[in-house]
């Protein structure tokens, strides 16, 4: 059975967001091309993604016009692998959305996400949002949590834990910016 991989940013403080889903803060480390081959390396496990309604029209706008306008640009592998891959929009109030390889799911979100997980493929990956995450997470469909910390606090914002969530951790990796990959399986 295909696993569903949750990949998200997180402050020190425990925020994948600002308060009004700001994430400005995520670059404030810089660049590190060991990371990033990290993350390639992970959407690359996976064959589908899972996006929430509010997070996928800039999502989307964003990787498609990196690989339509930005040929030259460091992030082009990972651009290519966003626009190239199977995505599902999961809402209650929208029935289509634009996008490249873009469908929306309607329906019932762990019925849906179970089923996925039964079908022949590779992985399944989530980045996002807050909400469509933390409903994620409360229905117990998350099979490895790799959070990436930054090194800045915000001091608030968003957050995916809404109930206590005990994990294991797997694997850690520290890049040159600062930022950890941690991998935890839940318990």
């Amino acid at each position: 059975m295909r696993k569903l991989k949750l990949q998200i940013q997180m402050t020190i403080d425990g925020f994948v967001a600002g308060p009004n889903g700001e994430s400005d803060w995520v670059w404030i480390a810089g660049p590190d091309e060991y990371g990033f081959q990290k993350i390639v390396e992970l959407a690359d496990s996976s064959d589908t993604i899972l996006l929430g309604r509010k997070m996928t029209p800039g999502f989307i706008g964003h990787w498609e016009n990196m690989v339509d306008n930005e040929p030259d640009s460091p992030a082009q592998p990972l651009a290519k692998l966003m626009v190239n891959l199977r995505k599902i929009a999961f809402s209650r109030t929208q029935t289509a959305i634009e996008g490249r390889n873009l469908e929306v799911e309607n329906g019932n979100l762990a019925a849906a996400v179970n089923a996925l997980k039964k079908q022949p493929g590779k992985d399944i990956i989530v980045y996002g949002g807050a909400n469509f995450v933390s409903s994620l997470i409360s229905e117990n469909l998350i099979d490895e949590y790799y959070i990436i910390t930054n090194p800045v606090a915000i001091g608030n914002g968003l957050s995916i834990f809404k109930e206590k969530k005990i994990l294991k951790l797997e694997s850690s990796i520290a890049f040159k910016s600062g930022k950890i990959l941690n991998k935890y399986l839940p318990v």
